[in-house]
């Protein structure tokens, strides 16, 4: 796949990297849409796509703020996938879980009542090796417990979400952070082949030679 038919937003206050992939029958996933909901709808419908999935990289606020509404608006309705140890940001238990990580980001939960939405259950509670779409489930704690990419081996293209950047890696000093898992994630992620083309959470694009230098 060209990189020409990814389709990239940059997204809410954090400047998140929304992906649209689409899977060649008309329908699309749609990877971390951290907000700015009518903006991610509006492009799926110039391209004519309909989203099957909408995957996400880990649980945190500024990748799914989008979430309840585009599974508002599509019918049939999205499938929401995510893995396992990050499912408790979705569902009933959700605002609480979110007033926890932000009020440890920013130092007070006020914000979560500037843009909160009920969040619905996850449909696809993810594993290792789980395969979802033309995705293979990447498991890479240390941003979050249940922090995953999405590795589409046939064409070499890998979406990272806040595991790895372009000449950096993500924070894990939130809840579920852990320092020595996100080393042990990016020597992972470093191991593969050279040539992966990787889309990240956040910032420009990159390539995993590049990264691991």
């Amino acid at each position: 796949m060209s990189e020409k038919n990814i389709i990239h937003l940059t997204v809410g206050q954090i400047a998140t990297n929304c992906w649209i992939y689409p899977l060649g029958d008309g329908t699309a996933a749609v990877i971390d849409p951290g907000d700015e909901a009518d903006a991610i709808i509006s492009a799926l419908k110039r391209a004519e796509l309909i989203p099957k999935f909408i995957l996400l990289t880990h649980g945190h606020f500024d990748h799914i703020n989008a979430v309840p509404q585009i599974t508002e608006t599509f019918s049939p309705k999205p499938q929401i996938a995510v893995h396992r140890l990050d499912s408790h940001y979705f569902g009933e238990d959700a605002y609480k879980v979110h007033s926890v990580s932000i009020k440890a980001a920013m130092g007070s939960s006020d914000f979560i009542d500037t843009f909160w939405k009920e969040m619905p259950p996850a449909d696809i509670l993810l594993e290792e090796g789980s395969v979802i779409g033309p995705f293979i489930t990447l498991h890479l704690p240390g941003h979050t417990g249940g922090s995953a990419a999405f590795f589409d081996q046939e064409n070499g293209i890998l979406f990272t979400g806040d595991t790895l950047f372009r000449s950096g890696y993500g924070r894990t000093d939130l809840p579920g952070g852990d320092g020595k898992q996100i080393i042990a994630s990016l020597r992972r992620l470093f191991a593969m082949d050279g040539k992966i083309a990787v889309y990240p959470g956040h910032g420009g694009t990159t390539t995993i030679e590049r990264e691991r230098g």
